[in-house]
């Protein structure tokens, strides 16, 4: 078994899309009409046939509360890794993506964590 599609719960699957590809550099691989939504996911540019970022409605009260929640308690929904997170860091800095942690070490890895404007907060991991 691999993992070929994780969700992130998303209020806006315009604003994620706009967010997903011109800040943070994603690549939109599906988009596909389901009933009043879209099946829409997200491939990294260096691997388009890699795991999918499923951009997931809230739209159920149960995704709803548990995205207003991790939100709340500083819960990041997922982590991506980055080669060189200071320069993702300066990077996504100057595109206006506000951090709520700035790169911290801790052991052997460095995170950082932003607000994705679409309800959630985001880790960023440097190994």
């Amino acid at each position: 078994m691999k993992i070929v599609v994780t969700s992130i719960f998303v209020q806006d699957q315009d604003k994620a899309l706009e967010f997903y590809t011109k800040k943070l550099g994603f690549v939109k691989k599906e988009d596909v009409p389901v009933g009043e939504f879209r099946w829409l996911t997200l491939v990294s540019p260096d691997d388009l046939d890699g795991t999918e970022i499923l951009l997931e409605p809230n739209d159920n009260p149960a995704a709803k509360d548990y995205q207003k929640k991790i939100f709340t308690d500083g819960i990041p929904a997922t982590m991506f890794g980055v080669e060189d997170i200071y320069k993702e860091y300066k990077g996504l800095i100057a595109k206006d993506v506000r951090f709520t942690m700035e790169p911290t070490e801790m052991g052997e890895i460095t995170m950082a964590v932003f607000d994705d404007t679409c309800g959630n907060l985001i880790q960023i991991v440097q190994k």
